[in-house]
Parts: C-alpha cells; sequence; structure tokens
C-alpha cells in the first residue's frame, strides 16, 4: 500500500518494497536502532507551497533517523537557516520532528525516499522513486519555483517533468524555465563534505535560496 503526502499525491508505504538493495539496509538498521524512523520519509511543509525543494535521499543519521527531511544531520542546519533568513519558515530549527518549526509557502522532498547505503542511491532506485516526485511537480497546485540541491536530485526532477538535462543544466545557481513550467534553481547539496572542502558556502548557498524568495515577490 501507499500512503499520502498531501491531496492527489503519493509517498511509499512504511515497508515500501520497490527497491530490494534498500529494504534490506532498511531492515538492518531497524534491527540495529529499533527507536529511528527508519522507513520512506513523507515530505515536509505545505502542499501548496510555491516553491519546492527537492533534495537527495534521506541521511542515516538525519531523516532516515528523525524521519523528517533534513533534520538530525549538517545539510539540515544549512538549509532550515537559509531558508529562515528568507521567510519560508515560521518557529525554530532544532534538528528534531517535535520542535514545532512550521515551513512557510515551502515544501521539502527527497529524490529517494529511503537512505542508502553510503548516502547513494543507483539509478534503479532513482527511478523507481520518481513517480512519487512527479506527483509534487504536476499535480495542483503546481510549485512555481523548484530548487534542487545535487546533479542527482536536479536530473531526476528533470525527467519527472519530462525535460532533457540540456533544457536546464546543472550548475550551481543556474537558473532556467523551460516552456510554461517552473523555475528550475539548483545548488550544490549543502552535505558536510561540500561545506568542509569550500566547494559550497553558506554564502553561496544563500544566494540560491534568495533567489527563489525574489522570484516568488515577483510573481
Amino acid at each position: 500500500m501507499e500512503g499520502t503526502d498531501g491531496p492527489g499525491r503519493a509517498c511509499p508505504s512504511r515497508d515500501c518494497p520497490s527497491c530490494p538493495r534498500l529494504v534490506t539496509f532498511r531492515l538492518a538498521q531497524r534491527a540495529r536502532e529499533p527507536d529511528w524512523h527508519n522507513a520512506p520519509v513523507p515530505a515536509f511543509g505545505p502542499f501548496d507551497a510555491r516553491l519546492l525543494v527537492v533534495g537527495l535521499a534521506p541521511g542515516l543519521k538525519g531523516a532516515n533517523r528523525t524521519g523528517r527531511p533534513f533534520t538530525g544531520d549538517h545539510a539540515g542546519i544549512v538549509l532550515y537557516d537559509a531558508l529562515a533568513r528568507h521567510g519560508f519558515s515560521r518557529g525554530t530549527f532544532e534538528a528534531r520532528p517535535d520542535d514545532g518549526l512550521e515551513l512557510v509557502d515551502c515544501r521539502i522532498v527527497n529524490a529517494v525516499r529511503c537512505v542508502p547505503p553510503q548516502n547513494k542511491p543507483n539509478g534503479a532506485e532513482i527511478a523507481a522513486c520518481r513517480r512519487f516526485l512527479v506527483d509534487h511537480l504536476v499535480q495542483p497546485p503546481r510549485p512555481l519555483v523548484v530548487l534542487t540541491l545535487g546533479r542527482v536530485a536536479h536530473t531526476s526532477t528533470l525527467r519527472a517533468l519530462g525535460l532533457r538535462e540540456r533544457d536546464a543544466l546543472f550548475a550551481h545557481g543556474a537558473h532556467a524555465r523551460p516552456g510554461d513550467g517552473p523555475h528550475l534553481l539548483s545548488s550544490y547539496h549543502c552535505s558536510r563534505y561540500n561545506m568542509n572542502t569550500g566547494r559550497l558556502t553558506v554564502a553561496m548557498f544563500d544566494t540560491v535560496v534568495r533567489r527563489a524568495a525574489d522570484l516568488l515577490g515577483a510573481a
């Protein structure tokens, strides 16, 4: 059975069987950490938000543990701080799902809903989970701006929209609007690795989130 992420938006069930490798990993984590979420992670934020943020997949000790996207790991601190600075949240982010944080006109979803080994989903797993991403992109009310975090999330988003990579090339800070679809913004993923190596800085990421706010403000 499937669950729901809101009207017209399906999400995988707690025991989704679609990806054998991820099922095996998920069951092993349940045995190791029975108090963790250890299941597909639902989207977070109002279903009618005009900004959709698309991440890669739950982190092992982040969303896989807490059950909320980007909650419990370093990437979440970078993301939620930036969203707060530009008016996309209400309340205080405390890296736990009961902190009372609310997103404002923003929704977060991952391209792959289950935690993958070594944070690396394979192509078949990305494709199997894409149907749950499609709903967020094409079911009304559709987002006006989509911010993709990392190349994998960006490519999966394009395919969910029926677009080719050349329609909106991935690059940090890139902006495209193919046809009459949503504005597509891309950013390097706000992972600890990217931040520690300097590939991405807080200022660089803030610029992209500010661009999303500007596009919505001009709509």
